[in-house]
């Protein structure tokens, strides 16, 4: 699949200035990687690398316990309720003022209480865009320990379809304590794919019982013949994965 160099795959549309932009993902995982990971697996890297860190827009902290939540923030530190749903400070206005008539009134809420015990929404403060059949994955930033307290939902957004606020769907996984979001650290990791990667043609699989002559041959030149040379350099796999990606027709050479 190609697309005009001119066009992006993914655009942010910043609504909240406050936000911090979002990040290009880096590949030792914002330097909490191990050396060994960082420089030898090209499978993590990669992962790690792979789209752009979404932050909060704000420091703030939730409380759950058990059955009421609430919130709080630097403007205002004294515990909220959070029954239904609570705008970003000041921001209703600054919509209504940026928004075309038809459109005031519709600010999109900054947390929002979900249905089930200790889920929250919570809006990045962006509102993301793709190129034709390509969507947004959304998830947990990759290999990036998250704060604790919390667990995130994953999903698959499509953002050429669909033009709303970018979220994280979180529930908190502690009560009785308060679980902190910091503005400096990713909420999110969000990741384009094209959509025919998770189309019915994606799910075409088989099962086959041992290895090929083609199989074998491979594994003999990718596992068994490294481990049998005593004056191997480490990272093979990592330093090929790299070459193909710089060069793609010299991949082999």
């Amino acid at each position: 699949m190609s697309l005009p160099h001119a066009q992006p795959v993914l655009r942010f549309h910043r609504l909240i200035p406050a936000a911090r932009a979002p990040q290009r993902a880096s590949r030792d995982g914002a330097g909490t990687l191990p050396i060994r990971a960082a420089r030898y697996c090209d499978a993590v890297t990669t992962a790690c690398a792979w789209g752009y860190w979404v932050f909060a827009p704000m420091d703030l902290s939730l409380y759950w316990d058990g059955d009421s939540l609430f919130w709080s923030c630097a403007l205002f530190p004294e515990w909220m309720a959070l029954d239904d749903a609570a705008q970003f400070p000041h921001f209703a206005d600054a919509f209504d003022a940026m928004a075309p008539e038809a459109a005031r009134g519709a600010a999109p809420p900054f947390l929002t209480r979900l249905p089930e015990p200790g889920a929250v929404q919570i809006w990045t403060g962006l509102i993301a865009r793709t190129a034709p059949d390509w969507s947004l994955v959304i998830r947990p930033p990759v290999n990036l320990p998250l704060s604790g307290g919390y667990t995130l939902f994953e999903g698959i957004l499509e953002p050429d379809l669909w033009c709303g606020p970018l979220f994280a769907n979180l529930r908190l996984t502690r009560s009785h304590a308060p679980v902190r979001l910091a503005a400096d650290l990713p909420l999110l990791q969000v990741q384009p794919l094209p959509r025919l990667a998770y189309g019915e043609a994606a799910h075409a699989m088989e099962l086959a019982e041992g290895l090929g002559a083609a199989e074998w041959e491979a594994y003999g030149r990718d596992i068994v013949a490294p481990n049998a040379d005593p004056d191997r350099a480490p990272g093979r796999y990592a330093r090929a994965a790299r070459r193909r990606r710089r060069c793609p027709a010299h991949a082999d050479a």
